[in-house]
């Protein structure tokens, strides 16, 4: 059963359709399961019935218009009660029905499995035999196990609208304007519209996008350079390793070589390219079919060719993709979209052409998003569903406030679209009036309003929105951006123009936070849960090299300025921070006593965002000059959510009951030791968020640039009691959603709710 269970879903992964996936699973399981008959029903929304969408062994013309409602039939029975059933004398049963369009003859034997995604039910499995016959558990184990399997496709072909075509196949995507929806977690607010550029990892031939040419002939000849290139480094290993290797393996190179020419994958390909498809994109789909082809085989040395295989498209993959990276261009209005984006895949583009960003992986909380905040760069992450390797060159709307993605909009929809834009501009220029009045509650109290900063675009825009300070400053962003760890000397650089630039105002500088999903690529971390694993304060107090490097040119920036603050992250004992302690007074001593340079000893700082600290606030506040919270992290510890994770991304709640008593604990704990606390996790950048904390007691409060303005406008709206009064009652609330219900009721007032959410989308009914 394994083996068959393998053997099929490697069958389903070459599918070419959703339609032709479908028939190869009702074909190969009912052969394995050895029954008359094997169905697919698939969920209808709009009629909420199960419709028959595939079949081996009734009538074909049956294929769509067969449908029951969760009442009907056994195949509703299975779908409303949402488990198995297995029945040997299945006509006898009561909720049993024969529909004669079908063709079936009245069988006896019926096996049924829910297909469920997300808690809901998507469809029905069934094999039915007309010979009285009990399935054994192994046979309904299997049959569970490709209804699991199939859920998580079937909720892909839902998104992208496959799935209704599939149910109703006269049914046809709206020829006049292609539109598609894609939805994905809103995780930087705004709208972009523009131009998709996909951006891919090099030399994966998974993530190659389609893109269509009408220079063939131009394509060709790319093609045939990579070839050419590839060849010719065979060759030269071929001749390096003559000496060292037996006849059989040097043998290997020559079957390579073989395999480029255009009698062999050379000519598949350029037939490819002939339809109209890239050189790239040609190429990685005949060498994944070829992939998929001897990993199927049962011969083990042939099935092991398939490493082969992969490990010579990738060659010439990487051939073809440094030459269209010499040529690639990034347009004024430029959406980008990639599988997974990272900060390095922002290196190359222009800032100022970004209008939005999309990413298949990821969450609200994933470093992109955050940078996407920090930017104000309306960002969508986790948009599972998106086949964002097809939207290269595309015309997209990019809704990052209901985390909607529109490919092809109509002329009404991109109007309506357009307008919103405009009025979100109109409205960030209405907040360019607060830049230069102070940060006051409307009862005079003074609330210090600092940045996240990381890229010099962000410190740019942070000192022209009034900030007063660097909460926290992403001495990672730097490191992600290179190809090695960068001298001391490039640190220090780096270092002082924020410092230049912010004095006399203090500057936070987190020292060096990988780990999680920040990961370098020179430095890989590679584990089976990151983010409970080696990461922030861990990694530098394993390699004091790397640590020791960075706080000489953090200490050395700072001379003749002295607003520097380090910040620890990652702290959750007292020994991890009395370590660190150690190495910080070290470097001052050798760079004051030994070598004689003149600053003064910088404020040193702990970062909370480990459920432990908060029961050590205590002990921490008598090492440090200061303590910085980090929401973001401190909320997926609490709640055990990986926030990168979207299958779980909905319970990741920045207003969690747990949260605010962690927040209001920690503050009064500081405070018998007169230690400062700051925020400088996102939540404090939310306009709600913004108000709890300085109702609790919070007094500097560190965020993203594109967020400074609006929650200044906020506070400047409301006086201290009155955000006493809402963190009060906040906390005695025991849910989420009834806390953030009652912020938004409680501040539906003119001008103040328009700063909470400044827009709305269109409909697009």
């Amino acid at each position: 059963m394994l083996n068959s269970l393998r053997s099929i879903l490697q069958e389903v992964n070459s599918a070419n359709d959703f339609g032709d996936l479908l028939e190869i699973i009702v074909d190969r399981v009912k052969a394995v399961m050895n029954t008359d008959i094997c169905s697919v029903y698939l969920l209808d929304a709009k009629t909420d019935t199960y419709m028959l969408a595939a079949t081996d062994g009734l009538r074909q013309e049956a294929v769509g218009k067969v449908s029951m409602s969760a009442e009907q039939g056994l195949v509703g029975l299975v779908a409303r009660k949402a488990e198995p059933l297995n029945l040997e004398h299945a006509e006898t049963h009561p909720r049993f029905a024969y529909f004669p369009e079908t063709g079936e003859e009245k069988f006896s034997a019926f096996l049924g499995s829910p297909i469920i995604h997300h808690r809901t039910v998507l469809g029905v499995l069934v094999v039915q035999q007309q010979q009285r016959r009990r399935f054994d558990e192994s046979e309904e184990a299997f049959l569970i196990t490709i209804a699991a399997q199939l859920a998580g496709i079937i909720a892909h072909a839902e998104a992208t609208g496959e799935l209704a075509r599939a149910i109703s196949p006269e049914l046809e995507q709206d020829s006049a304007s292609g539109e598609a929806h894609y939805s994905g977690l809103a995780s930087a607010p705004g709208i972009g519209i523009g131009t998709g550029i996909v951006v891919a990892l090099p030399a994966d031939l998974n993530a190659v996008p389609k893109r269509r040419t009408g220079d063939i002939d131009g394509e060709l000849a790319k093609l045939r350079d990579a070839l050419d290139s590839t060849i010719k480094d065979l060759k030269t290993v071929h001749q390096d390793l003559a000496d060292k290797l037996n006849p059989e393996e040097i043998a290997l190179f020559d079957v390579y070589v073989s395999m480029l020419d255009d009698n062999s994958l050379g000519g598949e390909v350029s037939e490819r390219i002939k339809t109209g498809v890239s050189a790239q994109y040609a190429w990685s789909r005949v060498i994944l079919e070829h992939i998929r082809t001897f990993s199927a085989m049962e011969n083990p040395y042939l099935r092991e060719r398939a490493t082969d295989v992969r490990d010579l498209g990738r060659r010439v993959l990487g051939y073809l993709q440094q030459q269209q990276h010499e040529e690639k261009h990034y347009p004024e209005n430029t959406i980008l979209i990639g599988e997974e984006l990272a900060a390095p895949n922002l290196a190359d583009v222009p800032f100022e052409n970004i209008r939005a960003m999309v990413s298949a992986k990821g969450s609200y909380n994933s470093h992109m998003a955050i940078l996407g905040r920090a930017m104000g760069i309306p960002t969508i992450m986790g948009a599972v569903d998106l086949p964002w390797s097809e939207l290269d060159g595309c015309e997209l709307i990019v809704d990052a406030h209901q985390g909607l993605v529109i490919n092809s909009p109509t002329a009404q929809h991109l109007e309506a679209y357009e307008k919103v834009y405009e009025e979100e501009l109109s409205f960030a220029a209405d907040l360019e009036a607060t830049k230069n009045e102070p940060s006051v509650t409307l009862d005079g109290q003074h609330i210090s309003l600092w940045v996240n900063t990381g890229l010099r675009i962000d410190s740019m825009l942070s000192l022209d929105r009034g900030a007063e300070g660097v909460g926290l400053y992403r001495t990672e962003i730097p490191f992600l951006m290179r190809e090695r760890f960068p001298s001391e000397e490039e640190q220090r650089q780096l270092y002082r123009e924020q410092l230049e630039m912010f004095s006399p105002h203090p500057v936070t500088m987190r020292t060096l936070d990988i780990g999680g999903d920040k990961s370098l690529p020179y430095f890989p971390i590679e584990e089976e849960n990151p983010f409970l694993g080696w990461r922030g304060i861990r990694v530098t107090l394993d390699h004091p090299e790397i640590f020791l490097v960075q706080l000489r040119a953090m200490m050395r920036a700072s001379i003749g300025l002295n607003n520097l603050r380090i910040l620890l992250p990652m702290i959750s004992n007292t020994e991890e921070l009395d370590s660190a302690l150690v190495l910080i007074k070290r470097v001052y001593h050798e760079l004051t006593i030994e070598e004689g340079y003149r600053f003064d000893m910088p404020a040193i700082g702990a970062m909370i965002e480990v459920p432990a600290a908060i029961f050590q606030i205590g002990e921490i506040a008598k090492r440090v000059n200061f303590i910085s919270v980090g929401t973001n992290d401190l909320t997926q510890y609490l709640l055990a959510v990986d926030r990168n994770n979207p299958q779980v991304a909905e319970l990741y709640h920045s207003f969690h009951p747990s949260l605010l008593k962690a927040l209001r604990l920690i503050l009064d704990d500081a405070k018998k030791y007169n230690c400062p606390v700051s925020v400088c996790g996102e939540l404090a950048g939310e306009p709600l968020g913004a108000i709890l904390l300085v109702g609790m007691g919070y007094e500097f409060l560190s965020m993203s640039s594109a967020n400074l303005l609006r929650v200044k406008a906020i506070l400047r709206q409301l006086n201290m009691s009155d955000m006493r009064e809402l963190a009060e009652q906040a906390c005695l609330l025991t849910d989420t959603f009834a806390i953030e219900d009652y912020l938004n009721k409680a501040l539906d007032q003119p001008g103040i709710a328009r700063l909470i959410r400044p827009t709305s989308s269109p409909s697009l009914l």
